[in-house]
């Protein structure tokens, strides 16, 4: 009956711009549009909607209460990590390995939190 999450979605003050990040910086691509929400899609198929958002923006700290962070599955850390860096985006540090997983966070166009991952083996 519940077949997983279809999608997750982040309100943002430029929806087109946030989307188009994710398309320059992350090879995601937009795959439908409306009244100025953006669904954007990545090679396994997750997709993000980006919405128009209202009021100020919250502080973004790694263990503020919510969705903290979105990872981003990597084959090739050192590949992915260099492309990141050489595509101009802000890492908020530097790479470590976490129970044999490579992890490095950075921030996409507006501030929100992701990370690249490899994982030794994948969880269960």
């Amino acid at each position: 009956m519940f077949r997983g999450l279809e999608h997750t979605a982040i309100a943002s003050p430029h929806p087109g711009q946030l989307a188009a990040w994710y398309v320059e910086k992350l090879d995601f691509r937009i795959n439908y549009m409306y009244d100025g929400n953006y669904f954007v899609r990545a090679a396994d198929g997750s997709m993000l909607e980006i919405i128009p958002s209202e009021g100020d923006r919250a502080p973004q700290k790694m263990k503020d209460p919510g969705i903290r962070h979105l990872a981003i599955d990597v084959d090739d850390f050192d590949a992915a990590h260099a492309e990141l860096r050489h595509r101009g985006v802000q890492f908020l540090g530097e790479p470590f390995v976490n129970q044999g997983n490579r992890l490095v966070f950075f921030s996409d166009g507006d501030g929100n939190i992701l990370h690249l991952i490899q994982r030794e083996k994948p969880l269960p």
